[in-house]
């Protein structure tokens, strides 16, 4: 859910969809879902360089109080099941003492924070949070930010680690990463760990789950013609597990508030997910493998209805995200802010959707289908 088009938001592009166009409306009216996602995504806009700060901070605090780097990375390989994102014994002497330095380590993790999907979460999660308080009336400044930090920061841990096993960019970073991964995760636990014991095993539960989406991501690269809507679905756990985890940990996995969370925000993602598929596909030219796309080209044997199926199984994710919120309790002060949330994802697919119909590369994307 990463992507860095910025067109997506711009007015002619708004302009280019039906939930554009409903965004421009509320805009000019000054509804309350805008003023509310307006608010919230300044505020990210005015705090994202103390949170670079502190995130550096606390990694460099872990790097080089950490005796036994070579232990880190392993127990790493050994908890994510993978022995191609950790550096190699000889490698890990110099990339430590590298990232030593604040200036380069910085300038590592804005890197991977240059992603839309930090973008979107970090606002999103600051508004679930404070919508929680809201409404269970506990207040806690301190305990909202370890919160927020913590699972943007776990949620970050996804890029660098997509980026070592895709190696499509930052290539000339990727064994900086693979130093800084074991340690990224450690802040996020001990951040997350800040908000009791249920919020800590609802993370460890849904981070697993993400690895298992993740595992089966990438075996289904290798036999791709044989894949099917359930492995598929499966797969999507790298999606739905990680922010309907932290949605639901943005209420303190308190219910009722906890349970609407976790449907909302997973099932958001999910529809986002095909709008990241649509988006790869074109920056490629070729349908990304695996994805929905794909399964329904080749279900269908028609590149074209295969996208077509995409972006109706992305507007089923999303109905199933605005069903969750006719379970929020009467009067819930942020709902505005939801429904304007969910009407920004829609515009999202829709952009991508359209992007790829006026790109017309139907013939490239058939032809590179795998046989």
């Amino acid at each position: 859910m990463s992507g860095k088009d910025e067109s997506v938001t711009s007015k002619n592009s708004l302009m280019g969809t039906k939930s554009g166009k409903k965004i421009i409306k509320q805009g000019l009216f000054k509804s309350k879902g805008y003023r509310q996602f307006k608010q919230y995504k300044e505020e990210y806009e005015t705090k994202f360089p103390e949170f670079a700060t502190r995130f550096t901070n606390a990694l460099l605090q872990q790097i080089k109080s950490d005796s036994s780097p070579n232990v880190t990375q392993q127990k790493f390989g050994e908890e994510v099941g993978s022995t191609e994102i950790i550096l190699e014994s000889s490698q890990i002497d110099p990339i430590k003492s590298k990232l030593e330095s604040f200036d380069i380590l910085n300038d590592r993790v804005l890197r991977i924070l240059n992603s839309n999907f930090v973008k979107m979460t970090f606002p999103v999660f600051n508004a679930l949070f404070d919508a929680s308080t809201e409404y269970f009336q506990d207040k806690n400044s301190e305990l909202r930010e370890d919160i927020v930090d913590g699972h943007i920061i776990a949620i970050d841990l996804s890029e660098p680690m997509d980026r070592i096993v895709d190696k499509d960019e930052d290539l000339d970073y990727l064994d900086d990463y693979k130093l800084m991964n074991p340690y990224i995760l450690k802040i996020a636990r001990e951040k997350i760990a800040k908000g009791g014991e249920e919020v800590l095993k609802q993370f460890e539960n849904g981070f697993k789950d993400a690895r298992v989406g993740q595992y089966l991501d990438t075996k289904l690269k290798q036999n791709p013609t044989a894949i099917t809507d359930k492995e598929l679905d499966e797969s999507y756990k790298k999606y739905r597990s990680v922010m309907g985890t932290a949605g639901s940990n943005m209420a303190l996995s308190r219910e009722p508030l906890g349970e609407i969370f976790r449907i909302g925000m997973g099932k958001a993602s999910e529809s986002v997910g095909c709008g990241n598929e649509i988006e790869d596909s074109i920056r490629d030219r070729a349908v990304k493998i695996p994805s929905w796309p794909l399964y329904y080209s080749l279900s269908t044997n028609d590149v074209k209805k295969g996208f077509e199926l995409t972006m109706e199984r992305s507007q089923t994710y999303l109905g199933d995200a605005r069903k969750a919120l006719e379970l929020l309790p009467e009067n819930f002060s942020h709902r505005p802010f939801l429904e304007f949330l969910f009407l920004t994802v829609e515009h999202y697919n829709e952009f991508w959707f359209k992007r790829l119909q006026k790109e017309n590369i139907w013939s490239d994307l058939a032809t590179k289908l795998p046989k």
